[in-house]
C-alpha cells in the first residue's frame, strides 16, 4: 500500500512539473526591447547618449524587480541614419530576437520609412527623437507612438519666441531633407498667424545644406548677404556644431539679426562647443536637465551625472522615458502581449523627469511641455546653460487632433 502511495506522489509531482515548467520558464525569461539609434558617424553622440539613458533605465527597472517579475534585456542596433539599414535591423529585432517593443529613431527621414512598416510587424514602436509631424500625422498608425516633443510642437514654441522680437523679415538655415524643410514650413505658418506683419525671404535667400556637409561657409555667406532680421536654424548634431564654429569665425553671430536654433539646446552640441557656443541665443530642446526640480528629474539628472560624468541630453531622456512608458503599459495591461501593450499605451499618463506626459489616444503624440532658453555661461557648469528658461505647456504648442492629418486605423 505504501508503495502505491509513493508512486502516486511521484506521478503528481511529475505532472505538476510538466504543467508549471513553461510558466516558470516564461516568468524568468527576459523581456527583450530593441533600441535603434545612430551609433556611428558624425551623429553617433546622439546614439551614445540614448544608449546610456536606456542602460540606466534597464538597470533601475531590473533592480526593482523588472517588469512583472521578468528582467529587461536591451538590444542595441545602429541605424547609421539610413532608412534601409533601419528597416533591416528592426526586422531582425522583431523576427529573430522576438522583442516586445522597438524604441528609438533619430532621423525624420528614417522615421518616415519605418513607421509605415510597423503594422506589418505588429510590434509597438516608441519614437524618442525623430520629430517629423508625419509620424503622428498622415503616417500615424496603431503601432506607433512618440514620447518626445514633435517638430510642430517645438516650432510653435519657436514662433512664440520669435513673435516677441523686433525681427520682421526671416530666413532659415536647415538640413536639406524633411526635417529642415518642415521646420521652415511650420515656422512660417505659426509665426504669420501670431504676427501678420512679418515676412519670409524667398527660397533663393534660404539655405538648406545636405546632411553630409562639413563646410558651411557658402551657406553662411548666402544668409549674411541676404541681410535678414531673423534667422531660424534647424541644423542639428555634427552639422550644427560645424555651423556654429564656422559662423563664429565669419562674424555671423555679430550680425544685426535675431538667431533661433530649434535644437541648439541639445547637451551633445553644448558639450562639444563648450565656450565656443555664443551667449544670448534662443535655443530649443526636448528636455533640459535644469528645467524643474521634481523628484523624478533630480534623481534622473543626479544619477546620470554620477554614472556617466555628464548631464543628460534629451536623447538620453527619450530612451529612458520610453522604457518606463513600456513598463507602465505592461503593468497596466498586466501583460506583455503586444496588442495589450498598445491598448495600454493609448492615453497613458506618467510622471517623467521632463514632467507629466500623456500619450494622446487619437494620434499617439506625447502631450508634453516644450522648452526654450537663452544660452548663458555659468561657472558651475562646463557647458552653456539656458537662462532664462521658457516652458511652453503642451496645450499651448500642440496642434488640435483634427489638424494633424492622423486617421488612426
Amino acid at each position: 500500500m505504501k508503495r502505491w502511495h509513493g508512486m502516486w506522489f511521484l506521478c503528481v509531482v511529475a505532472v505538476l512539473g510538466l504543467v508549471m515548467a513553461p510558466a516558470i520558464g516564461q516568468a524568468s525569461n527576459p523581456i527583450k526591447v530593441g533600441f535603434v539609434y545612430i551609433m556611428s558617424g558624425p551623429f553617433a553622440t546622439y546614439g551614445q547618449f540614448a544608449k546610456q539613458g536606456a542602460e540606466m533605465a534597464v538597470e533601475e527597472i531590473n533592480a526593482a524587480g523588472g517588469i512583472m517579475g521578468r528582467p529587461v534585456e536591451a538590444i542595441f542596433e545602429d541605424s547609421t541614419g539610413k532608412p534601409d539599414v533601419a528597416v533591416r535591423v528592426i526586422r531582425r529585432l522583431v523576427y529573430q530576437e522576438g522583442v516586445a517593443c522597438v524604441i528609438g529613431l533619430d532621423s525624420s527621414g528614417v522615421a518616415n520609412t519605418v513607421v509605415p512598416l510597423m503594422p506589418e510587424l505588429k510590434t509597438p514602436l516608441i519614437v524618442t527623437h525623430a520629430a517629423t509631424p508625419d509620424v503622428t500625422g498622415n503616417l500615424c498608425n496603431r503601432y506607433t507612438f512618440r514620447i518626445s516633443v514633435s517638430l510642430d510642437q517645438n516650432v510653435k514654441a519657436a514662433a512664440l519666441v520669435a513673435s516677441e522680437t523686433k525681427a520682421k523679415v526671416w530666413t532659415t538655415v536647415g538640413p536639406d531633407y524633411a526635417f529642415g524643410h518642415q521646420s521652415w514650413e511650420y515656422f512660417q505658418k505659426y509665426l504669420k498667424a501670431l504676427r501678420p506683419d512679418v515676412s519670409f525671404m524667398p527660397s533663393d535667400q534660404t539655405a538648406f545644406a545636405p546632411i553630409k556637409t562639413t563646410d558651411f561657409s557658402a551657406y553662411i555667406t548666402k544668409i549674411m548677404q541676404a541681410k535678414p532680421e531673423g534667422v531660424l536654424i534647424s541644423l542639428w548634431g555634427g552639422n550644427l556644431i560645424d555651423f556654429v564654429r564656422q559662423a563664429s569665425e565669419m562674424g555671423f553671430f555679430k550680425g544685426n539679426w535675431e538667431v533661433l536654433m530649434t535644437l541648439g539646446g541639445a547637451t551633445e552640441v553644448l558639450y562639444a562647443l563648450g565656450d565656443k557656443m555664443p551667449e544670448g541665443l534662443w535655443v530649443g530642446t526636448r528636455y533640459w536637465f535644469l528645467a524643474n526640480d521634481t523628484p523624478q528629474n533630480v534623481a534622473f539628472r543626479d544619477n546620470y551625472k554620477k554614472r556617466y560624468g555628464q548631464f543628460p541630453s534629451y536623447n538620453a531622456h527619450g530612451a529612458y522615458a520610453a522604457l518606463y512608458a513600456l513598463k507602465a503599459a505592461a503593468e497596466k495591461a498586466k501583460s506583455v502581449d503586444k496588442e495589450a501593450i498598445i491598448e495600454a499605451l493609448e492615453g497613458l499618463t506618467l510622471e517623467l523627469p521632463v514632467g507629466t506626459v500623456t500619450l494622446r489616444p487619437g494620434d499617439h503624440q506625447a502631450l508634453t511641455n516644450a522648452t526654450w532658453g537663452k544660452t548663458a555661461s555659468d561657472p558651475n557648469y562646463p557647458l552653456r546653460i539656458l537662462k532664462p528658461i521658457r516652458i511652453f505647456p503642451a496645450q499651448t504648442v500642440t496642434p488640435p487632433l483634427e489638424e494633424t492629418g492622423c486617421r488612426m486605423k
